[in-house]
């Protein structure tokens, strides 16, 4: 695909990642508008408001949710560490489950959309595979020299689908991951690939969430 025949993917990409830092923006000025809340009962209307919002707005693909977590840390400290967590898990599991009822094919239109061809056809042909097959389909499609990967792309892809949940943890915890969709987009992926079990995930979206939370309730102020 040149660059000219990509301009409709490229000037989508930058919407998307422009409208979700947009929304992270304005999210983050309504979760934290400037920073002093003395009144206890407004902080707990406040807190509640931040958190309803905070689980809405990660959810979705391209906010930073990351920063819309950390605004809740610098503004409430210590008592948001937890609220921050669940808030956090419960977010990237909405976007899981919800994208498990969306059928790649969808996707794969979007992909051809953007003249994307080539991946638009791995995709719809992943939809054509139960769920609980894909990773094996998906392991045989990468190791086989097919055309569409190349050998080296092929054996690399192999070692990041096999250890997919170690890359996940990473991928979630990248700075600046919102411009591969935040954690709401990698969430939404990962359920409607049909790669990820749920257990699993879940298991993996605790380890990855957990670090900054638990460093600011175990010493935080």
């Amino acid at each position: 695909m040149t660059l000219w025949s990509a301009r409709r993917a490229i000037m989508f990409y930058l919407v998307l990642i422009g409208l979700g830092w947009g929304a992270g923006y304005a999210l983050q000025g309504l979760i934290a508008p400037d920073g002093t809340v003395t009144d206890v009962a407004a902080m707990h209307r406040m807190m509640v408001l931040a958190v309803v919002v905070y689980i809405l707005a990660a959810a979705i693909p391209f906010v930073p949710g990351a920063e819309l977590g950390f605004a809740l840390l610098l503004l409430f400290g210590k008592p948001a560490a937890i609220i921050s967590f669940t808030g956090m898990v419960g977010a990237l599991m909405l976007s899981f489950c919800v994208a498990r009822f969306v059928s790649p094919n969808r996707f794969a239109r979007l992909l051809a959309w953007m003249h994307m061809r080539r991946a638009a056809a791995f995709v719809a042909a992943l939809g054509l595979v139960p769920p609980h097959e894909r990773a094996d389909y998906v392991m045989a499609q990468l190791t086989d020299d097919s055309p569409l990967w190349g050998t080296r792309r092929g054996r690399l892809g192999a070692t990041l689908l096999r250890n997919r949940y170690v890359l996940l943890v990473l991928l979630l915890n990248l700075p600046g991951n919102s411009v591969l969709g935040g954690g709401g987009g990698l969430a939404f992926l990962a359920g409607m690939s049909g790669l990820y079990g749920l257990c699993r995930y879940f298991v993996s979206v605790l380890i990855a969430v957990a670090p900054l939370p638990l460093i600011v309730y175990l010493w935080g102020g």
